[in-house]
């Protein structure tokens, strides 16, 4: 008996993972069970998406050692102008707010930097 459950949940696991990438495009659209992205792919505001982020996290490497201050100013404007334009195309209010604003708190911080 506990070979026939075992064979029986081997067999569930192997159709389940056949079935997981085997879903049509009707069903990907119209299923709530299913994980998908909010976000559109391979779309140029999706690479810029991408590039922002890079941009970001670059920064953020930098962040807190006072040599690289500027540099890390500098890679988060280029990277949260960037997210701004996403937000932007994708219309969407709290992106727009954040990185506007996140922008110009850059920006004062940088020319500030310069004027020293």
């Amino acid at each position: 008996m506990k070979k026939n459950l075992k064979d029986k949940l081997l067999n569930l696991k192997e159709r389940a993972k056949k079935q997981s990438s085997n879903f049509s495009k009707e069903e990907l659209k119209n299923s709530t069970r299913i994980a998908k992205s909010a976000t559109p792919k391979y779309t140029i505001d999706w690479y810029v998406k991408w590039v922002a982020s890079t941009f970001v996290l670059a920064a953020m490497s930098l962040r807190g050692i006072p040599e690289y201050q500027e540099t890390d100013l500098v890679l988060s404007v280029i990277g949260i102008t960037l997210w701004l334009w996403v937000s932007v195309v994708w219309k969407d209010r709290a992106l727009i707010l954040l990185n506007g604003v996140g922008l110009l708190f850059l920006v004062r911080n940088l020319l500030e930097l310069w004027v020293q």
